[in-house]
């Protein structure tokens, strides 16, 4: 290969000069400029959880520089410089406008690097990923390109702690303070709650998104657990990560040769057994589309496969933030990720055939790290779990007709009798509204209130913001007062949400869906018997017309849209509201949304996706 570089600079002496340059900037050899190249990509963003990633970003850039070359055991390839994506923080933006760009920022993402991998070519990639919505479009990203890469995760932050009493603090304790009366008390929580820097340490949507990311395959399952301050994260992975980076590179082993059916499925199970966030069922489906496959929910498990599981099969292993009392430090402590996995593969719950980017199958990886017993208080045995059921719940009824809404059951603290939460309709349009009667009037909320928060779901937020703000003081006021008060939305939650609060109820408002037609003081059930939600009045087929001609008439005498939309008024913004596909397909921002509401797989056919992304075994299907 180096052989082969004077005779092309020599030709294409106008495409080789910078290149020429950029390697002796990088101080490595020219010779190698049209050789396969080899990258280190992160992500920064303007909080906390971004600022441990560009030091590993250059200590891994250094350990593959150190290995390029024409010498003995030395690989030739060209280095480029480390690219970044931009991040929003979750945390900072949470019950802001500014929250609507979080899943677009996913989004974002995966355009950016699939412009840098496209373009640069990378034959060899390694991506330091933080928070919760970069990894998974750096993940969707790599799937598209489908050459030699490996992710590792930043890492979690550590729990801060009150000097005053000695709890354990994270970011969910001050999201819960925020209605209380002391403004000096709120101020303490605030700086202690959060110290040093890594991602949000419960099991929310970064760790259940981390450690989804390792069992799919694409993490050594050791580096996703230990904190973002953990030396070996400077010292031993970078160069293990180039080692195995190497070896896929000689294997020719790809993201969709790991990326499948199997693994996709084994990393759901293991979102269910840690209690993991509703996110995970946004992330999912668009993971499986950059892998190959059309349709997640036929493809991959069906939704009532995926609530068999659930209340039936799999239990909740982890005694984890935000539903119990541990972080994901903690969970490192006592053996990290692997020992989750040991437990579910020896009780048969997942398969250890799948492939991972250790050149390993799951099982081999795991046996390979000695990952020891469950030790009963943060992890718990299969045998013996934390909760007997599942941690996530599909809903469909009449108010989710597509069968998308989901519910965090490991989070639920009350307000289900046998099964069942019956209450009445507070309707909010949009988030704000509900936020401003949290800080004026928290007194007006009453026992089996079900909160509707509507007209935020991915195409009318736009961008389907997360509600950690609200759902944190209602849970406080529940605690306080005693009483339950549920929330239903067509947006989303932070992982770090707890409550009888059910998301991505779909249709969206915006699109017509039924939650559009709830009003003040309507019954509303939840049967987790049936998996349904239910509006009582709209059973009434002449009542649901009614209310739908009225819902018509506002759309039509407002130039298409309802009046209860917010503005779009950037040109990303605007992406969104035309182009986002329901939340059941992964509210991600992709052309002929109607076809796709539709039927993904006739979306895909005509254009969603290439034919050569397809997968052979999905394309001999259509």
């Amino acid at each position: 290969m180096a052989n082969q570089n004077p005779v092309l600079i020599d030709r294409h002496p106008g495409r080789s000069t910078q290149t020429i340059g950029l390697a002796r900037g990088l101080g490595t050899d020219p010779e190698l400029i049209h050789a396969p190249s080899v990258g280190v990509v992160g992500t920064k963003g303007d909080s906390q959880c971004y600022l441990g990633v560009a030091a590993k970003v250059e200590a891994i850039h250094q350990a593959l520089k150190s290995r390029i070359g024409t010498g003995p055991d030395q690989v030739s390839f060209r280095l480029v410089q480390p690219e970044y994506t931009i991040a929003t923080s979750d945390g900072m933006r949470n019950g802001t406008p500014e929250m609507r760009y979080s899943l677009i920022g996913r989004e974002v993402t995966q355009d950016a690097l699939c412009e840098h991998l496209s373009a640069t070519g990378l034959a060899g990639t390694i991506a330091v990923v933080a928070c919760d919505k970069p990894p998974v479009g750096t993940l969707a990203a790599m799937l598209e390109h489908n050459l030699p890469g490996i992710i590792m995760s930043d890492g979690p932050i550590r729990p801060g702690t009150d000097p005053n009493t000695g709890e354990k603090l994270d970011i969910v304790s001050a999201f819960q303070v925020a209605g209380h009366p002391d403004p000096e008390y709120r101020h303490h929580i605030a700086c202690h709650a959060c110290p040093g820097f890594g991602s949000c340490g419960g099991m929310f949507t970064y760790n259940t998104m981390q450690t989804f990311i390792g069992v799919l395959g694409m993490q050594p399952l050791h580096m996703v657990a230990p904190p973002s301050d953990d030396p070996r994260r400077l010292t031993e992975f970078p160069e293990e990560l180039v080692t195995l980076l190497a070896r896929m590179i000689e294997t020719d082993l790809k993201p969709r040769d790991i990326v499948g059916r199997d693994s996709l499925r084994n990393a759901l199970i293991v979102a269910m057994a840690i209690g993991g966030s509703t996110n995970a069922l946004l992330h999912a489906p668009e993971i499986a589309r950059a892998a190959g496959f059309a349709d997640f929910w036929t493809e991959i498990i069906t939704p009532e496969e995926f609530n068999h599981l659930s209340q039936h099969v799999v239990p909740v292993l982890t005694n984890a933030r935000p539903y119990g009392t541990y972080s994901m430090v903690d969970i490192d402590a006592v053996g990290g990720v692997q020992i989750i996995v040991r437990e579910l593969l020896e009780a048969g719950l997942l398969n250890g055939e799948a492939l991972t980017c250790t050149g390993e199958t799951l099982a081999q990886q795991v046996a390979r790290l000695g990952a020891g017993l469950a030790d009963g208080e943060v992890i718990y045995p299969v045998k013996a779990p934390y909760k007997p059921t599942g941690g996530l719940r599909l809903l469909g009824g009449n108010l989710s007709p597509d069968f998308s809404a989901i519910l965090k059951l490991a989070g639920v603290e009350g307000g289900l009798d046998n099964n069942q939460f019956r209450g009445k309709a507070r309707v909010f349009d949009g988030q704000q509204a509900l936020l401003d009667m949290l800080d004026q009037k928290p007194e007006s909320f009453e026992d089996n209130d079900m909160i509707i928060v509507r007209y935020e779901g991915p195409s009318g937020a736009p961008g389907m913001p997360e509600m950690l703000d609200p759902t944190s003081r209602i849970t406080t006021l529940c605690r306080e007062r005693g009483i339950v008060i549920a929330l239903m939305t067509d947006a989303r939650f932070s992982g770090g949400s707890v409550g009888l609060v059910i998301g991505h109820v779909g249709p969206e408002a915006a699109l017509g869906g039924p939650i559009a037609l709830v009003e003040d003081g309507d019954e509303i059930l939840v049967d987790l018997d049936t998996n349904e939600i239910n509006c009582t009045p709209l059973r009434d087929a002449d009542v649901f017309a009614a209310r739908k001609a009225a819902w018509d008439a506002a759309v039509a005498g407002n130039g298409g849209f309802h009046p209860s939309l917010p503005d779009a008024d950037t040109r990303l913004l605007q992406r969104a509201r035309h182009m986002a596909v329901p939340a059941i397909h992964g509210a991600g921002l992709h052309p002929n949304r109607e076809v796709w509401v539709r039927n993904p797989r006739a979306a895909v056919q005509s254009g969603f996706m290439p034919q050569n992304r397809f997968r052979s075994e999905v394309a001999a299907q259509s």
